[in-house]
């Protein structure tokens, strides 16, 4: 249901955005035509009007700073006559009437100014007029001024025809909402479809899916799904290895406590059960420190890599707790355990967990495979910053040194117990930190591995 209504909302949207900027178009537009129509209407009556005065004023003459209007009753009738408007008119030189009828207002509202004349609205006889006014002069300072009056039926009737015109922009609005919501649900129905089968297909199989019928718009969706199911098939593979390869390696050393176990409980004294309970006590030694590498390969997730809390640490202090925590191991092996450092920190950004972890099964390595008396050294260098655990054991050959990074892999020449994890483990982890591990022969003998990280944070 939330789907659906998510779906409703998109296309909800769409249509919103597409049809409200449309119809404030519209409505601007036949805002903006009906205000211009109506300008347009009342200059072109307007200016029939200030034609009909400047008629009268043609007629009007000037002697001795008196006016006098010569207008025949045919004349009269013509200027008057209409057959849809009543028409008015009147001629005055101050307050005395030369001609036409008197209460035509000489001000009004609406007051439009040409270049001829004045037109404005008033009322004569109860009755809304427009009316046009004129002033005529003489040389000798004789003026007169003409009104010509016309009821507003043949206006109003333009009004009305105008509004007419207008009416099919409404029909147009509807028929572009019309268009528009047809096209938003043909624009999406493909969508709809290619998501169906999307997560009809996701659900039945992880394998990519294709995208050759795709919209070009959609190619880096489509393009960033395939990215995500090819990564959740890498996490699968990567769980179904490692669930595989615990089973494998942990079936060994079970055995081998259960076979104990038996053991220790048919002894047939005190003294041949605690040998064999020592021997088991060993056993539970190794078989926990597989169990902790398996869990620390388990939890090196390249996904998880955005998650991990990286912070700026000093691989000096690091690396000394790291080595006193191997010091005993070392002691009871009769290995001498060195450590060198500079005297300044040498920062990095880490997790120092998996880091610790790291360097602590480099260490681990170097104790195991180091014969009684001999030498393990931890070393943090600068220019570029690593960290480097060298030993004098029997070292690597180079035709193996690619290959022991491999999970569960152990050199030919490897003795004593092993899981082959360690160097898969410091691999993994210094990938997450985006450092590189390097196996090379140390200068006296034996083997040494560095941990190079790529940037020193100032």
């Amino acid at each position: 249901m939330r789907r659906r209504s998510q779906a409703q909302w998109l296309r909800r949207d769409l249509i919103l955005r597409l049809t409200l900027p449309l119809l404030a178009i519209v409505v601007a537009t036949a805002a903006l035509g009906a205000y211009t129509a109506h300008r347009l209407t009342d200059r072109v009556f307007d200016g029939w009007l200030l034609d009909a005065a400047h008629s009268v004023g043609a007629l009007i003459r000037f002697e001795q700073g008196r006016a006098s209007l010569e207008l025949t009753p045919a004349a009269e009738t013509i200027l008057l006559y209409d057959d849809v408007d009543r028409t008015y008119f009147c001629v005055l030189q101050g307050e005395h009437l030369l001609a036409g009828r008197r209460g035509i207002p000489l001000e009004g509202e609406a007051e439009s100014r040409y270049g001829r004349g004045s037109a404005y609205e008033g009322q004569v006889d109860g009755q809304a007029v427009r009316i046009a006014r004129i002033e005529l002069g003489a040389g000798d300072g004789a003026s007169a001024t003409v009104l010509v009056a016309e009821t507003l039926a043949k206006r109003r009737r333009s009004a009305q025809e105008l509004l007419l015109v207008l009416w099919p922009m409404g029909a147009l609005v509807i028929a572009a909402a019309l268009a528009i919501l047809l096209t938003v649900r043909r624009t999406l129905r493909p969508l709809e479809v290619i998501a169906a089968r999307w997560n009809k297909r996701s659900h039945a199989s992880l394998q990519p899916i294709g995208d050759e019928d795709v919209p070009h718009e959609l190619l880096p969706f489509a393009v960033a799904l395939n990215d995500l199911l090819g990564r959740i098939r890498a996490m699968l593979a990567r769980e179904r290895q490692f669930a595989a390869t615990a089973a494998h390696q942990l079936r060994t050393p079970l055995a081998g406590l259960q076979l104990g176990l038996a053991r220790a409980a048919l002894a047939p004294d005190i003294a041949t059960a605690r040998e064999v309970i020592g021997e088991l006590s060993q056993s539970t030694q190794r078989t926990a420190r597989l169990v902790q590498q398996l869990l620390a390969l388990g939890r090196l997730d390249p996904e998880a890599r955005g998650d991990l809390d990286f912070r700026v640490a000093d691989l000096v202090v690091l690396a000394q707790d790291v080595g006193a925590a191997y010091s005993e191991q070392a002691l009871a092996s009769n290995i001498d355990l060195e450590f060198s450092a500079p005297a300044q920190p040498v920062l990095a950004s880490i997790q120092a967990e998996l880091m610790a972890e790291a360097l602590g099964n480099l260490i681990d390595n170097a104790i195991r495979y180091t014969p009684a008396g001999g030498r393990v050294l931890v070393e943090v260098l600068t220019h570029p910053t690593r960290l480097r655990v060298s030993d004098t054991g029997s070292g690597i050959p180079e035709d193996e040194r690619e290959a022991v990074f491999e999970r569960f892999a152990r050199g030919r020449s490897a003795t004593g117990e092993g899981s082959g994890l360690g160097l898969a483990i410091a691999r993994d982890i210094a990938a997450l930190h985006g450092a590189t591990v390097a196996l090379g022969p140390d200068a006296p003998g034996g083997t040494s591995v560095t941990i190079a990280f790529g940037v020193t944070p100032n």
